[in-house]
């Protein structure tokens, strides 16, 4: 047996012996935010004068990432939230060497990546529109493109192997900031999922232009910690200097991010239950 053999055969196995020894949810989120989230909680944060991020977990991939976000984009909004998943039947455990109880295998890690790209599953998810008082149709189309330019709609991807870092594009038509192109970035690591998403067409309010092109950015990022997953969502943006837009559009950025932790709850059901 050659020795390409014997490395295919091994990397066959990777998947599905992949426990792994994530940190606790208290170093990942701080023990007061922890018991917070374990009590059913969302914390969340909208900050429009001088903004920074303020609830990123302590966690190097995620602490690297929003900090160029920050650096790069300067923005002049920033809404953040923190919310757990509790795994069904998770019996929660410490990290002390041995496997962390309820720690996802490679193949939990490798559907939960795939279900978070199902981009096409996101038309017609529901958010509460504070300005209407009443839950509004968040997509009403969604789809990944072959690219920004010819815009043709293909199948969502899927993988039986999560590559570390792949970008694919979408064409979704917001009720709210109309019909447009979106650049979506897919990291994977041992113990961590984060999708990042980037607008390349301006996003308009009717005639406003509410936040130009190239000036969103927002982060999901999805981290094991044993019994639970911490999701980390963030919107960064510089939006348009109208009065009052900021403070709108913060609002708008809270209950949309909230749809889109329920529509992520629902993908990891699939998954875990």
């Amino acid at each position: 047996m050659n020795i390409k053999t014997c490395i295919l055969i091994v990397s066959m196995f990777i998947p599905a012996v992949f426990p792994a020894f994530p940190v606790s949810l208290e170093e990942l989120a701080g023990p007061e935010r922890a018991a917070l989230l374990r009590n059913g909680e969302i914390i969340s944060q909208v900050q429009l004068k001088t903004p920074r991020p303020v609830l990123v977990p302590n966690h190097t991939a995620v602490r690297t990432l929003t900090g160029e976000i920050e650096r790069t984009l300067n923005p002049g909004i920033i809404v953040e939230t923190l919310s757990l998943y509790k795994k069904p039947g998770g019996t929660g455990g410490t990290n002390t060497g041995e496997e962390f109880a309820g720690s996802w295998t490679g193949e939990e890690r490798r559907d939960l990546y795939n279900e978070a790209l199902t981009i096409s599953s996101l038309a017609g998810i529901q958010y509460y529109s504070a300005s209407r008082k009443a839950m509004r149709t968040f997509y009403e189309t969604s789809a990944v493109i072959n690219n920004p330019e010819a815009k043709q709609p293909i199948p969502d991807p899927a993988y039986a192997v999560p590559p570390e870092n792949i970008v694919i594009y979408a064409r979704q038509k917001d009720l709210t900031f109309g019909d447009n192109i979106y650049r979506y970035e897919y990291r994977a690591g041992t113990d961590f999922l984060i999708f990042t998403q980037e607008n390349l067409t301006a996003m308009n309010v009717g005639i406003i232009n509410a936040v130009g092109k190239n000036r969103l950015r927002s982060v999901v990022a999805v981290l094991d910690a044993g019994d639970s997953l911490l999701i980390y969502a963030a919107s960064m943006a510089k939006a348009s200097a109208f009065p009052g837009l900021g403070e709108r559009i913060g609002n708008s950025f809270t209950n949309r991010t909230k749809a889109i932790l329920l529509w992520f709850t629902g993908k990891a059901d699939k998954v875990f239950g």
